[in-house]
């Protein structure tokens, strides 16, 4: 049996999952449903899922569904291959990689005699094993309880349960459940307001830091894009960056320094995947939300990935709903730069095909965030988006004025600095800087006149 994972949010024990047990990952294909990555990627991108959760994959399959079964989603003979692979490969789970009603949940269980869990139960464990801040656990456990509302499946201390909580493991049987259900209903009002109060608290340090004179950088872009990796190459930290999906979930921010800007604070923020649960939309829009407030954005994307086209379209679909560009990615409404990672997993014939594509490369950089290659130019790329609208000021100061002399050292690029005057001693700079940095030395200028 293997390692066991404990969740615990609040005083309430959530439940537990068995690390390394045997799973069947199930892809069902439904005609006529629409979907943004074919059968063979979706299959792929559920089976990642599986292994950031810890699960070992003994088999995974497409399963074609002409027409969808209210009681079991798939037909009867589908259900019984479905058991009949469970047995001959010892499987512990079956995965569907698909959103599954409680009734269908509970028949899928009597039928192949294992526990089940749909994308929406898989994803939330995930979530709930990596949150680490305060808010991104209160989400979490929120999203937790609206999945459960409709399976009874809360794990509370007075009750016994019908199914496993934050987890697959079951238990005897369900009783009280009126008061089961209040019970989540009162959970989930008190983590709403405790989450009003974490949101109002962000907010207040959003105001702050914009009224700091640094420019924000986020980068965004699919789970398992690249961006941590990324992140520590460029400020030297060690944020978590491993070959999984969702491997790091709360944002981080650093400073960094650019050729241009004396500071700029990078942001790492959580990966996007498609059909996100509807439970944790709101969670994920909330580590997304430093994003508005951006001066620059970097779109991290996969390009040794066979989907890198529509993982880029996901992306720019949730910026678009944010009203970060607009609608299929037209109108950008803060500047983006694609950083095209993994190119050293590429052939150089592909390479060049990927260019050829590209009408406006300047808004492109390829890189590779393991080996180092192409971050000198991504650098030079974000320190002139964010200094493109720059201008030159010739700026006059006393030569004892030592605070305006020091702040526009350090909020412009000086790119020239002589004594002049003739009676008091005067330092005459030329220096490069934003219209909103220049109005800001001015005031600063009032100021101390004043």
């Amino acid at each position: 049996m293997g390692r066991r994972r404990q969740l615990n949010f609040g005083d309430d024990d959530i439940g537990e999952v068995t690390r390394g047990a045997r799973a069947l990952v199930v892809c069902p294909d439904i005609r006529g449903q629409a979907y943004d990555l074919d059968a063979e990627a979706r299959l792929a991108e559920a089976q990642g899922l599986a292994l950031a959760i810890g699960l070992e994959i003994a088999a995974s399959s497409i399963v074609p569904v002409r027409d969808v079964r209210p009681n079991t989603l798939f037909g009867s003979g589908q259900v019984e291959n479905i058991g009949v692979a469970c047995e001959q490969d010892a499987i512990d789970l079956v995965v569907v990689d698909g959103a599954l009603s409680a009734i269908q949940q509970r028949n899928l269980e009597d039928r192949v005699k294992r526990k089940v869990i749909d994308r929406t139960g898989l994803i939330l464990e995930i979530f709930g094993e990596r949150a680490v801040t305060a808010e991104g656990r209160l989400q979490v456990e929120l999203a937790h309880l609206d999945y459960q509302q409709s399976r009874l499946v809360r794990s509370w201390t007075h009750l016994e349960r019908q199914r496993g909580g934050f987890g697959f493991l079951g238990g005897p049987g369900e009783t009280q459940i009126e008061a089961d259900r209040r019970m989540i209903r009162q959970r989930m009002g008190r983590l709403r307001r405790e989450l009003e109060q974490v949101r109002k608290t962000r907010g207040l340090h959003r105001e702050r830091r914009e009224r700091a004179p640094w420019p924000v950088i986020a980068l965004v872009g699919y789970t398992n894009a690249g961006k941590s990796t990324l992140f520590n190459a460029l400020t030297g930290s060690d944020v978590v960056a491993q070959d999984l999906l969702f491997a790091t979930l709360d944002p981080t921010m650093r400073a960094i320094a650019l050729p241009g800007v004396e500071k700029a604070i990078l942001s790492d923020t959580v990966g996007f995947i498609s059909d996100l649960p509807t439970q944790l939309v709101a969670a994920f829009r909330a580590t997304l939300e430093e994003v508005t407030a951006a001066n620059l954005i970097v779109h991290v994307r996969d390009m040794a990935n066979p989907d890198a086209a529509a993982q880029k379209q996901q992306v720019l679909n949730v910026l678009a709903d944010m009203g970060i560009v607009g609608g299929e990615g037209d109108g950008t409404t803060i500047p983006i730069l694609e950083a095209w990672n993994k190119w050293d997993l590429i052939e150089p014939d592909q390479r060049m095909d990927l260019l050829d594509l590209q009408s406006d490369t300047s808004a492109i950089v390829p890189i590779s965030a393991r080996t180092s290659f192409g971050l000198d130019d991504l650098i030079e790329r974000m320190d002139v988006l964010l200094t493109q609208d720059a201008r030159e000021y010739r700026i006059q100061i006393p030569i004892d004025d030592g605070r305006r002399l020091a702040w526009l050292h350090q909020h412009g690029q000086v790119l020239s600095e002589e004594l002049s005057g003739a009676g008091e001693m005067q330092n005459s700079l030329t220096v490069r800087m934003t219209p909103k940095d220049y109005n800001r030395f001015n005031a600063l200028t009032s100021n101390a006149d004043a």
